[in-house]
């Protein structure tokens, strides 16, 4: 028999049904006919009312993408063939919103609130005729194979993730696949940057191999072989570094970055992926080496101002990313952890313990804090280490080890003056921390802005010591995978911020302390000196305690002058308005934003990852080694009508190997999907093209 023959659709002996190709029909009812049933395979896939226009503009797009033919499609249903052509164009340029914005089914008083709020960001029109002049410009544009704007082309059935079918094909960089299956089952990540970008996510899937293998730019993906890679991502092929960057362009337009960081950051509090205990947060230069004037940064290896933006980043406990922000200049990082609570107050069950370096030491900004019922632990400054050596050792009650180091701690209290409007103090207590580590006979404090039922002695001495000296993991082992200055796209724009310090205010705080310094030299000198008498017992007048008398006392009338000259001087002037000044320059972080949002989804992936594998191997200083290995491993890829199957090679030794594939089962059993329904899975195995 002939294959025409078999797969030949069987013509239906029933009057209500109409076949409309690839074995699909329509079934419609005696009883009610305004009802039809869609059915393949003789297995019914959806009832639906055909009075319902949307639902029958769905239906038609639905059958369509499973065979159907067009033109029996449009007979069955009693409409034009025309007619199922629009709604597929309208469905791939316009997406279901253009296709059903008209519809009006509920009567619904909020609803139609709803509907009215947000008409305004509705394309409106004929979408025919719009889809008629997207065609055209698809014409105009085809020599130059550049897709169009991201406004007017969303995502195509051929655009989808993993759309291309293939046998076995080798791909070595199959380790990626699994941060993908991390992102898409934990985060529903996939799906959330498509609705943002359209056809544009590809851009995405991209960083992703470059967060995953360390490539440290867009100009370095010309050494990486592009089907490979392609294949794995699921979208066919990694195009040139000219098409990356127009497609990092394209999304950089939307100026999307601020909205879609919110969503996944809530995303991931609302589904507990990030603790909500202990709340760290730092700053990072980003290093700007470019010929425009921008504001400047502080450089803490190099103890000097850099010309650059800070990058504050939080992080909880176990390192995973909670927020971030980018800022001009040195940043303001007592105002971002203030303004933190506030952010995600909708979100948090408890409000976290946050925790800070000395940058943020204050007694004015600790009242701030307390009065915004922000807990706090941080390192205190300006420690006298003589009394702290002055200690006796059995003041320090409490012991733990850390980090393989031991400690000893004991609490007490500092109390600060706040400074109000009226010219009083206004005393508050803050809990003080007294830490020695004995291992390395150093002793420091903390100071803890936190209820006692809250964090003990040992959990503020533990949260302070969690992030910083031996004990730091988010930026020195972050820097070691990611490209942390890395900025993939600039555009510079004019700053807000035109302020500079007064040079004439500058001029007088310098002459300033160069009067106290020299009233300083005075005193002592005095201190030394003695009264001289006269013969007859009168003070001798030209003598060194006279003359250094009323030197004192001239220089205490100077210093009080040129405060008070000072207090006349505003401290920053607007240089927009002089003349011969250079307007300061702001980068914009919009570009910076899209790829530090993909590195600190894949490296929070990767925590959890990590965390997944340390059951399946016994040997603990080694499972993040282990880890490494795996992702790095080449392998073999699928892609099914319903499944997109990766396997890896396996590892060499037995229980790194056990290890391997139990990881590889758990994340297949996370059941993740692509927008359009395929399974993801993840084996070990030998190669499948032997």
């Amino acid at each position: 028999m002939k294959q025409s023959v078999i797969f030949k659709d069987v013509e239906p002996q029933d009057k209500n049904i109409k076949s409309i190709g690839y074995r699909l029909y329509l079934k419609f009812s005696d009883t009610t006919p305004a009802k039809a049933a869609l059915y393949h395979n003789n297995t019914m896939v959806k009832i639906i009312e055909l009075s319902d226009k949307v639902a029958k503009k769905l239906l038609v797009v639905q059958a369509v993408e499973m065979g159907a033919e067009k033109k029996a499609l449009a007979a069955a249903l009693g409409i034009t063939r025309q007619t199922v052509h629009n709604y597929i164009e309208i469905n791939k340029y316009f997406g279901l919103e253009g296709l059903i914005h008209n519809y009006s089914p509920s009567r619904s008083k909020s609803l139609r609130e709803q509907r009215r709020r947000h008409s305004s960001r509705r394309s409106t029109g004929n979408k025919a005729r719009q889809v008629e002049q997207i065609h055209k410009q698809q014409r105009e544009t085809v020599s130059s194979q550049l897709e169009l704007p991201l406004t007017t082309v969303p995502l195509a059935a051929q655009d989808q993730p993993f759309s291309e079918q293939h046998n076995w094909e080798t791909t070595r960089y199959a380790g990626v696949f699994m941060y993908l299956i991390a992102l898409i089952s934990e985060n529903n990540w996939l799906k959330m940057v498509m609705e943002y970008c359209g056809a544009k996510y590809k851009v995405f899937m991209i960083f992703i191999l470059m967060a995953a293998y360390n490539i440290r730019s867009i100009e370095q993906l010309k050494n990486i072989r592009k089907r490979e890679a392609g294949l794995v991502l699921g979208i066919k092929r990694v195009p040139s570094k000219l098409r990356v960057r127009r497609w990092l362009h394209d999304v950089s337009e939307k100026k999307i970055s601020a909205q879609l960081l919110k969503d996944f950051f809530c995303h991931q509090l609302r589904a507990g992926l990030v603790g909500m205990w202990l709340w760290f947060t730092d700053g990072h230069l980003l290093p700007y080496t470019g010929k425009e004037k921008v504001h400047s940064g502080y450089n803490t290896q190099r103890r000097m101002p850099v010309a650059g933006r800070t990058n504050l980043v939080t992080s909880d406990s176990s390192g995973r990313i909670v927020d971030f922000e980018i800022q001009e200049g040195k940043g303001d990082l007592r105002g971002y952890i203030v303004n933190l609570n506030k952010r995600w107050q909708d979100e948090l069950i408890q409000t976290p313990v946050q925790i800070f370096d000395r940058e943020g030491y204050g007694s004015e900004y600790f009242h701030t804090l307390l009065e915004n019922q922000v807990c706090f632990v941080t390192w205190e400054k300006y420690i006298d280490t003589d009394k702290l050596d002055a200690f006796a050792p059995e003041m320090f009650t409490e012991s733990f080890e850390f980090n393989a180091k031991t400690y000893r701690i004991f609490e007490g209290q500092k109390t600060f003056t706040h400074k109000l409007e009226d010219g009083s103090g206004e005393k508050f207590t803050l809990r003080r921390i007294y830490i020695w580590n004995v291992t390395s006979n150093r002793r420091t404090s903390a100071l803890a802005g936190v209820p006692t039922d809250k964090l003990s002695t040992q959990d503020c001495a533990l949260a302070i010591l969690s992030r910083w000296a031996a004990s730091e993991n988010t930026f020195k082992h972050l820097a070691d995978k990611h490209p942390l200055h890395y900025q993939p796209g600039f555009e510079i724009v004019d700053s807000e911020k035109q302020e500079i310090t007064n040079p004439q205010y500058k001029q007088s705080q310098a002459m300033l302390a160069r009067l106290k310094t020299q009233l300083n030299k005075s005193y002592k000198k005095f201190s030394k000196s003695k009264e001289v008498f006269n013969k007859d017992g009168s003070i001798r007048q030209n003598s060194v305690h006279h003359r250094l008398k009323h030197k004192i006392e001239h220089q205490e009338a100077e210093i009080a002058e040129l405060k008070r000259q000072i207090k006349q001087t505003p401290e920053k002037i607007d240089i927009s308005s002089l003349e011969d000044y250079r307007c300061f320059k702001r980068i914009c972080n919009e570009s910076k934003n899209l790829f530090d949002f993909v590195t600190s989804s894949v490296w929070n992936a990767r925590k959890q990852m990590v965390e997944w594998l340390l059951p399946y191997y016994e040997n603990k200083n080694e499972y993040v080694d282990l880890f490494y290995a795996i992702t790095n491993c080449q392998g073999w890829v699928k892609s099914e009508k319903h499944t997109v199957t990766v396997r890896l090679e396996p590892l060499e030794q037995p229980s790194r190997r056990a290890a391997q594939e139990q990881l590889c089962r758990k994340l297949t059993s996370l059941g993740a999907l692509t927008p359009v329904g395929k399974s993801l899975v993840v084996e070990v195995g030998d190669s499948p093209l032997k």
